[in-house]
Formats: structure tokens, sequence, C-alpha cells
């Protein structure tokens, strides 16, 4: 999934100034979906993973919108 962003370039045959910020919003993304499945085993930090999770996938779908 991440790897879609460096080819990205490639298919559409533009130059690629996008690139390094469509990783970035992929990495975003990616981490915040990682805190929101740790909310989900972490008993005592809930409430702070998935506060987290949410907001960096929120972060992340608003970049998209801005880039696109």
């Amino acid at each position: 999934m991440l790897l879609s962003g460096l080819f990205q370039p490639l298919v559409s045959g533009t130059d690629g100034d996008m690139l390094i910020a469509g990783v970035f919003v992929l990495l975003l993304g990616l981490l915040g979906g990682v805190l929101l499945w740790k909310s989900t085993y972490d008993k005592n930090n809930r409430v702070v993973y998935m506060g987290l999770g949410f907001s960096l996938m929120g972060g992340s779908i608003y970049l998209i919108f801005l880039i696109s």
C-alpha cells in the first residue's frame, strides 16, 4: 500500500512533485490505524490511543482532500 505512492508518478506519467506529501499522508493514516488497533488491546490507555488514532486518521483524510 505504501509503495503505491512511490510508483504513482511512473504509472501516471507525472513529474512526482507530490510524492513526499502522498507518502506522508499514507503513513499518517497507517499510524492512525495502528493506534486504533492498539486501543482495542490496551485497557489502561484506551481513550488516549483511540483519540490519537482518530485524530491522525482525520488529519490524513483532510490532507487527502487538500491535495486532491
